[in-house]
C-alpha cells in the first residue's frame, strides 16, 4: 500500500507540472507559476521536485528574473546530486550553466558547460550536448574568445544536425548572427536569422513565438548594419510586439537598445536618447551587463553627435568599467577606440598615445587579423569564411590562397566548415 502511495504522489505531481505547462504556453504566467510553487512545496518525489524546478528555470529566464533562475538552478542540481542519476546531473549542471550566462558570468558559464560534457550519461543526457556547447559559445562570445566560440557553434549546429533538432539549428543561427555581426561580415550576420526564421517558417508551428521574435530581432541588427533601415525598423517591430505580448523583458530591452541604433543612424539622438535610457532601466533590473555596455556606448556616440565631448568622455568610461568587469575585449576595443576619438578632438596627446596603445593591445588579443594577408579583421564591413579550425579569414584571401593549409594552425585541410 505505501508503495502504491507513493506512485500516486508522483502522479498527482506529473499531472499538476503538466497543467501548469499549459496555463505557461497559454500565457497565463502567474497561474503556471501558482501551481509549481505549491508542487516544490508539498511533493516528496525527487524526480517530480526536478522537473518543476527547470519549469521554474525556464519561466525564469524568460521574465528576465536571472537571479533567481539561478537561485532554482542550484536547487535543482542539489535535488540531481542526492539522486545520483547522470542524466539529471547533466542537465541541472546545464541549467546552472545558462542561469550564469544570462548574469554574464562566462568563466562560470564555460565550467559548468565543461563538467556536462565530461558526464557519462545516457543517450538522454547526450542530447543535450547541443545546447551546452551553444552556452558555451555564448560565453566565449561574451569574453570575445572568436575562435573558440565559432567551434562551440560548429558543434552545436552538427549535433542540431545529427539529431533533427531544428530548435537547436534555429538558436545557434540566431547566435551566429551575432557572431559575424561583431566581426563586421553583415552578410553572414543576416544569413543566419533568416535562416532561422525559415526554420520557424517550415518547422515552428508549435514552438513558442520567443524563436520567430529571437529571429526578428536578429535580422533586424543586421540589416541596420546595412543601412537598411525601413528593413530593420520592421524586424524590430515585429519582435517588439511578441516580446510585449509574452513579457519577455530581456527581448523587449534589446529592441529598445536596437530601436535606439537605428534613431542614431538616422542622425535623430532626440529620439536614440530616451530608448537607450529605457533600454537601460530594463538591462539593470534583469542583470544584462554586457547589454548595459552596448547602451554606454550608444549613448557615447550621441553625445559625439552633439559634440559634448565631455559627457561622451564620462559615458565610455562607465563603458570601460563594466567591459573590464566582464572581461570582453571587443567592448574595451571600441571604447579605447572613441576614447581615441576624443582625446584628438581634444588636443590631449598623452591620454590619446594611451588609447591608441590600449586599443592595438586589444586587436592583438582577440587576434583580429587576417593571417594571410595580415589586415585587421572586424574594422569594416568585410566577407569572412571559416575554416574547420575555426580560424577565420577574409574570404577573398581563402579565394587566391590555393591548396595551402591554415597559416595560423598550420592544418591543411581549406575545405569550408559549416559556418
Amino acid at each position: 500500500m505505501r508503495r502504491f502511495g507513493v506512485e500516486m504522489g508522483q502522479d498527482q505531481t506529473k499531472q499538476q507540472i503538466e497543467k501548469g505547462l499549459r496555463l505557461y504556453q497559454s500565457n497565463h504566467t502567474d497561474k503556471a507559476l501558482h501551481i509549481w510553487f505549491k508542487v516544490l512545496e508539498k511533493t516528496s518525489d525527487p524526480g517530480g521536485k526536478f522537473r518543476v524546478l527547470g519549469c521554474l528555470i525556464t519561466a525564469h529566464s524568460e521574465m528576465g528574473k536571472y537571479k533567481d533562475m539561478l537561485k532554482y538552478a542550484l536547487t535543482q542540481i542539489d535535488t540531481a546530486r542526492e539522486m545520483e542519476d547522470p542524466d539529471y546531473l547533466t542537465e541541472g549542471y546545464l541549467n546552472l550553466a545558462r542561469s550564469n550566462e544570462k548574469l554574464c558570468d562566462f568563466q562560470k558559464t564555460i565550467s559548468y558547460c565543461k563538467t556536462c560534457l565530461n558526464m557519462q550519461g545516457t543517450t538522454t543526457s547526450l542530447l543535450l550536448n547541443g545546447q551546452v556547447c551553444l552556452s558555451m559559445g555564448n560565453a566565449f562570445l561574451g569574453m570575445s574568445v572568436f575562435q573558440k566560440a565559432l567551434e562551440n557553434y560548429e558543434k552545436g549546429l552538427r549535433y542540431a544536425h545529427n539529431n533533427d533538432d531544428k530548435m537547436l539549428e534555429c538558436r545557434v543561427c540566431c547566435s551566429l548572427g551575432s557572431f559575424y555581426t561583431q566581426l563586421k561580415d553583415y552578410e553572414k550576420a543576416l544569413f543566419f536569422p533568416c535562416k532561422a526564421a525559415e526554420l520557424v517558417n517550415d518547422y515552428g508551428k508549435g514552438w513558442s513565438l520567443k524563436y520567430r521574435a529571437m529571429s526578428q530581432y536578429h535580422m533586424a541588427v543586421a540589416y541596420r548594419k546595412l543601412g537598411r533601415l525601413p528593413d530593420a525598423m520592421d524586424c524590430c517591430e515585429e519582435s517588439m510586439k511578441i516580446a510585449l505580448q509574452h513579457d519577455d523583458r530581456p527581448l523587449q530591452s534589446l529592441c529598445l537598445l536596437c530601436f535606439a541604433d537605428i534613431h542614431r543612424s538616422r542622425n535623430d539622438v532626440e529620439k536614440a536618447f530616451p530608448r537607450y535610457e529605457s533600454s537601460m532601466c530594463i538591462m539593470t533590473e534583469t542583470g544584462n551587463r554586457l547589454g548595459q555596455v552596448q547602451v554606454y556606448l550608444g549613448v557615447a556616440k550621441c553625445w559625439l553627435t552633439q559634440k559634448e565631448l565631455d559627457k561622451a568622455l564620462d559615458t565610455v568610461q562607465r563603458a570601460l568599467e563594466l567591459a573590464e568587469g566582464l572581461g570582453n575585449k571587443l567592448c574595451l576595443l571600441k571604447a579605447h577606440c572613441l576614447n581615441e576619438g576624443i582625446f584628438r578632438s581634444k588636443e590631449q596627446q598623452a591620454e590619446l598615445r594611451e588609447h591608441v596603445v590600449k586599443f592595438h593591445e586589444c586587436v592583438e588579443e582577440m587576434e583580429l587579423y587576417c593571417g594571410m594577408c595580415g589586415e585587421s579583421i572586424g574594422e569594416k564591413n568585410h566577407q569572412l569564411q571559416a575554416l574547420p579550425c575555426s580560424h577565420v579569414f577574409h574570404l577573398k584571401c581563402l579565394q587566391s590562397n590555393g591548396t595551402r593549409g591554415c597559416p595560423n594552425c598550420r592544418r591543411s585541410s581549406l575545405k569550408p566548415g559549416y559556418v
